[in-house]
């Protein structure tokens, strides 16, 4: 685990607000962006941009006074601990520029990693100009069909944390509601006041003949590149979205079909509500594609009300299978790309990928796992364009901490620590637990899952401090885990004798 020091708990309160008052109270800094960089993992940057004197001392905090949550934000405090906590080890500066940051999609330049996926946050004209303007190096615009669609109201549900940010978000949405001729006009307009910018143009056919005709349309309207949508679990009747995913024989068809309508490079889309991806991921390939986009949407169900006993979202007492994202399906979605990027049958495709990232740290995560471009929605649509610049400047960062001169130097770096199976993990080994007694207020909580959700190996002494009995102890780490303080970390090891 990336070991950080200040945490979102210590913040949980502020509510990373637009032209913050925080800010606009402070006469030296910029504290709501301090506080949105610890919130996204990117508590060095935050620390790097701070004077070399702390521009706190003496101060009597106006910020926390003028915040709309007042006196429940710490800002003072935390802006101290960046300050004396974080400065003090940084090891290098903030890079200056982003050259480290280019890669490149199917041999097409991207400024950096960072794409709006298909939906919502990449839908009109204007949404992808502001995008462009704050710094994402393109977008996959809201999949295009030809068939008319008519959205439900409300369509979104979510899963929230104690202080209501959305970890698991639920959506019934469908695709662009704008016409073929409409959107063919947005591409050629962002193609001509944003030429550097990357274009991806998720579509989705009925048959053959219109796969065919969208990646023909795309393609001569400015589009890069193509996604295949073969994965929208909010339109599977009539053998469109999810149900095209799960069908080998589908995805090399309706592949085939698009790829005889454009010369440019093509991402398919595959389903992950399927046993294993590579299947379809096999046959996309047989059908011309260069490449894949991991993850989509995840069918789900959130919520049923206790009274009128509808899930969500409620569209006049009837709900419906949606598509689940955000932070929640990000194990999953670095599961699915760690197939496709282990599968010898598809090296060296191109691996998009998105699900869960939030964060700089996300994203590198699935950088490690093989994906060379990386795709945001759920984020955006909590925490607006904005995110970009955490993203950019952790990444940045990290990659000079690692003497990386480019990002291409990370990509698939953890594929090899990954196995399909438990079988090959070393068994001879047990690591204990480690208390930190200066960090612990003696909750309890260790001892009580390790009584009744582990092994019995650890007890309360008179100074409510945890006491672990080595004999019981067998290195789950359920204790490190539970522990609000993040009080206790990896110890010393044991080594079992081999039968």
């Amino acid at each position: 685990m990336f070991q950080k020091t200040i945490y979102r708990a210590d913040m949980l309160r502020c509510a990373l607000c637009t032209d913050a008052p925080c800010s606009a109270a402070c006469g030296r800094l910029k504290p709501a962006d301090l506080l949105r960089s610890i919130w996204f993992d990117n508590e060095k940057i935050a620390a790097a941009r701070l004077p070399a004197e702390n521009p706190c001392l003496g101060c009597p905090a106006p910020c926390e006074a003028a915040c709309v949550r007042p006196g429940e934000v710490p800002i003072k405090g935390l802006i101290r601990r960046l300050h004396e906590e974080v400065r003090p080890k940084l090891e290098l500066p903030e890079p200056e520029n982003e050259d480290c940051l280019r890669t490149e999609l199917c041999g097409i330049p991207l400024e950096n990693p960072f794409l709006l996926s298909s939906s919502v946050v990449a839908s009109t004209y204007d949404m992808c100009a502001r995008a462009f303007e704050a710094g994402w190096a393109g977008a996959c615009f809201k999949t295009i069909c030809s068939f008319e669609i008519h959205e439900v109201s409300p369509r979104f549900s979510a899963i929230t944390g104690d202080n209501g940010t959305i970890i698991g978000f639920k959506n019934v949405e469908q695709l662009s509601d704008h016409s073929v001729a409409e959107n063919m006009e947005i591409f050629r307009r962002l193609k001509k006041n944003y030429p550097t910018k990357f274009i991806l143009a998720s579509i989705m056919g009925q048959n053959e003949a219109e796969w065919e005709k969208l990646a023909r349309q795309c393609q001569e309207n400015g589009a890069d590149a193509i996604e295949l949508n073969f994965s929208c679990p909010n339109m599977a009747e009539g053998g469109l979205g999810s149900d095209i995913g799960q069908d080998p024989e589908l995805v090399e068809r309706y592949t085939a079909a698009a790829r005889r309508g454009a010369s440019i490079p093509i991402l398919m889309k595959p389903t992950p509500n399927v046993a294993a991806m590579s299947p379809s991921a096999e046959a996309a390939k047989r059908g011309g594609a260069d490449g894949f986009a991991v993850i989509n949407t995840i069918k789900s169900i959130i919520g049923v009300n206790p009274h009128t006993y509808v899930s969500a979202p409620a569209v006049h007492g009837m709900s419906a299978l949606g598509g689940y994202s955000g932070a929640a399906v990000k194990p999953i979605a670095l599961r699915f790309l760690a197939e496709l990027g282990k599968n010898p049958k598809l090296a060296g495709m191109h691996l998009s990928g998105m699900g869960g990232v939030e964060s700089w740290l996300d994203a590198l995560e699935f950088i490690l796992l093989g994906a060379s471009s990386i795709q945001v929605t759920t984020a955006v649509m909590q925490y607006g364009y904005r995110i970009i610049d955490d993203l950019k400047s952790g990444l940045k960062l990290y990659l000079a901490e690692k003497g990386f001169s480019s990002v291409k130097e990370a990509v698939g770096l953890a594929l090899d620590s990954v196995s399909e199976t438990t079988d090959v993990l070393e068994r001879d080994t047990v690591i204990f637990p480690k208390f930190h007694p200066e960090k612990c207020i003696g909750c309890g909580r260790c001892a009580v899952s390790c009584a009744d959700g582990g092994h019995q190996a650890i007890r309360l002494n008179a100074e409510r401090r945890p006491v672990l009995d080595g004999k019981n102890c067998v290195g789950c780490h359920l204790c490190v885990l539970v522990c609000p303080q993040r009080a206790i970390s990896s110890g010393r090891k044991r080594f079992l004798k081999k039968s």
